[in-house]
């Protein structure tokens, strides 16, 4: 599974955490687990337990299958650089994360979708591979056709009107022509509520 269709403010209450890329909406009205019982005291999680959530809320807030995940974890432990770091630059250079931190999506679905209906530029050139990795001094805009696209222009419209996440500073934006540059690599901090170390512990049990 790639893409998560179920509810996911349920999923955000019982990872303990909003995950932005996965939904807008909040847990605050209900901050505990779902359940008959999400709202009792509950015991404390083993190693293993906080390792998997912390994995899992990696998956959900990126929309990333298992497999892809592993890939990307292996690959991350065969680079130079720490492994922990590693794994944020990979995933946070995802192009559909990028079209999500840009501003032009509410959230990573949605940028995935505009991705895959073939709405984005990657220096001019469309590009409908949600899991294409941008590089350093990359130009993110939207299709010359798109833009002649109501229905498409204007959800960006919205979504560029009310940003999900503040732009991290490796993205710059210029409104005015609604493009975007990759100015740097992503870091630790990019990923929010998320410890990667337990990440990078999970997978070390099995890679």
């Amino acid at each position: 599974m790639s893409t998560y269709r179920g509810p996911r403010v349920k999923r955000m209450r019982a990872l303990g955490c909003d995950l932005p890329g996965l939904s807008r909406k909040s847990r605050d009205r209900r901050p505990y687990p779902p359940g008959q019982h999400g709202d009792r005291r509950r015991r404390k999680d083993s190693d293993y337990g906080r390792q998997l959530k912390e994995k899992q809320k990696l998956r959900y807030n990126y929309g990333i299958g298992e497999r892809q995940l592993r890939r990307l974890v292996t690959k991350a432990k065969s680079s130079r650089a720490e492994t922990g770091k590693k794994i944020v630059e990979l995933i946070e250079r995802r192009l559909d994360n990028v079209v999500f931190r840009a501003g032009y999506a509410r959230t990573i679905p949605a940028a995935r979708q505009l991705v895959s209906h073939g709405h984005i530029c990657v220096n001019g050139r469309k590009t409908d591979i949600p899991s294409y990795s941008v590089r350093e001094n990359d130009e993110i805009t939207l299709r010359d056709r798109s833009n002649k696209q109501k229905q498409s222009l204007t959800v960006v419209e919205e979504s560029l009107g009310t940003i999900a996440v503040a732009r991290p500073d490796w993205i710059e934006f210029d409104g005015a022509t609604k493009t975007a540059v990759v100015k740097g690599m992503p870091e630790e901090s990019s990923i929010p509520e998320l410890n990667i170390q337990l990440v990078v512990e999970y997978y070390a049990k099995f890679l």
